[in-house]
Formats: structure tokens, C-alpha cells, sequence
């Protein structure tokens, strides 16, 4: 299934929104973006092969790993893959699911959850 990108990031964006009220007042510091795959360099640092093995990604510093020495640095990332995200879908519905999914996977990130937490908060 292919969207837009403007398609795409309006999905991203009511994803966000459609966070719990108390984890988007917490989320600060953070920009959501969204491009078409993972660069290589990306993809080498994860040791993965195929950019559509990622389908999104967090960079920065967890909120619990934040101190009290945490200021002036730029803002974390969180990046939704459009590419990957949309060859694993058949419908628009599934590609809206596919980005919440994601979308709640990496905010989990961003509060500190590990892979193998949010696996078992998932129910995998």
C-alpha cells in the first residue's frame, strides 16, 4: 500500500495523538519524523542487512537516564520508516495500525522500555 508522504505524516500525527494524555504531556525534547528507510550507516550500527528490517527507530537519552545535569542538548528522534512500514501493509487501515504500532514502540523507547519489555507488555 502506498500513501503520500503527506498522507503518511498525518497517520504519524494522529498516532501521536491518539497517545494517553499523560505520556504526551511527558514526551519534551523529542522531534517524530518520518523518512523513506533507514540509511546504511543506520543499518550497520543495528547489524541489520535489509533497510525494510526497520521500521522505526529511537535516538536520545530515556527519560530515566535523564539527570539532573540533562539540559541544552538537542532533541531526541524518533523516525518512523515509510518505506518498509507500507511493504508490510495491504490496506490503508493496516499501514494506520502498522504506524500506531510503531509509533507506540518507539515513545515506549523514549520512556525507557527495553525490546524484550515491551515484547512482554505486547504479549509476543
Amino acid at each position: 500500500m502506498k500513501l503520500t508522504n503527506t498522507e503518511f505524516e498525518d497517520l504519524v500525527a494522529s498516532a501521536l495523538k491518539g497517545l494517553p494524555r499523560f505520556f504526551r504531556k511527558k514526551m519534551e525534547n523529542v522531534d517524530v519524523v518520518v523518512e523513506d528507510r533507514a540509511s546504511p550507516d543506520i543499518l550497520e550500527e543495528m547489524e541489520l542487512r535489509s533497510p525494510y528490517d526497520l521500521l522505526g527507530l529511537y535516538q536520545g537519552v530515556p527519560i530515566q537516564g535523564r539527570g539532573f545535569y540533562y539540559g541544552n542538548v538537542l532533541p531526541d528522534k524518533i523516525t518512523l520508516f515509510q518505506l518498509p512500514i507500507q511493504a508490510l501493509c495491504r490496506t490503508r487501515e493496516e499501514v494506520e495500525e502498522k504506524v500506531r504500532e510503531v509509533v507506540i514502540h518507539e515513545v515506549g523507547h523514549y520512556f525507557g522500555l527495553d525490546d524484550e519489555k515491551m515484547r512482554q507488555l505486547e504479549g509476543d
